[in-house]
């Protein structure tokens, strides 16, 4: 078994996950879109851009968009309306330093060969600020719009992430149920870094010790700190028995910061309403249990979006952001 309490940084990759990513730090990001649409599952798209390039000039960490094919009213929620990849390029091209995250592309609705060659490219693109996060889909209306199984997602989603492992080599082979790798051609272009950064979301069908031993990160949902403990612990005890060097966690959750610094907090879906005094101790609990990286997701919040931004740069990123890495 490998000891990894004495590591400064988790094993590089590319720009993106070296910048988000530090041991025993928390770096803060944004969930895409930027638009307070509260219950309305569809956001108004009219400022993204502007918002996304405010977020980059303020020094958030990095920016997450959701893979969400159809719009399927019992969820909700209907995402940034954008293709991922299509609105990965888009950010790319508009932004400078910001992590470009995908929180997390559903690998069972899409061959892993378009989603290697589509998340290289905007790697490259970008400079190495991809970072993609992968899940199993929990929409099951999406699966037979796409003549797809819904019960056995799980074992596509194994055979994707072997796939994209192995179009990252240099002319593979590999027998795979997505289809052969003979050895004679080859993708291009490859990943900046040799791979894309691979965060698992949730237990994306697998076990935990798979998960543990096969994505490049965990991504979780809010708990209580005390469950929040446990969960991060026990990913981390995994990873060191299968004598792996660590790997970072990071979780969403759902804000609505208000103008009074020390308003109380009050519960909302998936967060809570506060000013920035409890966030920031908030915060710091989730940094002393281990986790690495918080997305904000802004969509209840009330106060304009550019005010809050603001608001948050100032009070919070001081103390939670991994500056001091960007290259």
């Amino acid at each position: 078994m490998k000891d990894t309490s004495d590591a400064t940084s988790f094993a590089p990759m590319n720009r993106a996950y070296n910048s988000v990513f530090q041991p025993g730090g928390l770096s803060l990001g944004l969930v895409l879109p930027l638009d307070a649409h509260g219950n309305d599952p569809v956001p108004d798209m009219t400022r993204h851009m502007e918002r996304a390039q405010l977020a980059d000039s303020l020094g958030f960490s990095a920016l997450w968009l959701r893979d969400v094919p159809f719009n399927v009213p019992s969820f909700g929620d209907a995402g940034q309306l954008f293709d991922p990849f299509v609105y990965l390029g888009a950010l790319a091209a508009s932004t400078r330093d910001i992590a470009l995250g995908v929180a997390s592309v559903v690998l069972p609705l899409r061959h892993p060969a378009h989603v290697a060659k589509a998340a290289a490219s905007v790697d490259v693109l970008s400079g190495g600020r991809v970072l993609l996060g992968i899940a199993s889909g929990d929409r099951p209306e999406e699966y037979p719009a796409l003549n797809q199984n819904f019960p056995d997602r799980g074992a596509r989603f194994r055979d994707s992430v072997a796939y994209i492992r192995a179009v990252a080599q240099d002319y593979p082979r590999a027998a795979l149920d997505h289809g052969t790798l003979s050895g004679g051609i080859d993708m291009l272009p490859k990943p900046v870094a040799g791979n894309i950064p691979l965060l698992i979301t949730g237990g994306s069908q697998q076990s935990p010790d798979w998960v543990a031993e096969n994505g490049d990160g965990w991504m979780t949902y809010p708990r209580d700190t005390a469950a929040q403990g446990r969960v991060v612990a026990d990913y981390r005890d995994r990873i060191a028995a299968a004598g792996l060097p660590d790997k970072p966690v990071m979780q969403s959750l759902y804000v609505d910061l208000v103008d009074q610094p020390d308003a109380a907090p009050r519960p909302i879906h998936l967060g809570f309403q506060s000013g920035t005094d409890f966030l920031r101790r908030y915060l710091t609990d989730l940094r002393t249990l281990g986790i690495n990286h918080v997305a904000l997701n802004l969509r209840f919040n009330r106060a304009p979006v550019e005010d809050t931004l603001h608001r948050l740069a100032d009070a919070l990123l001081p103390d939670f952001s991994n500056t001091e890495n960007h290259p």
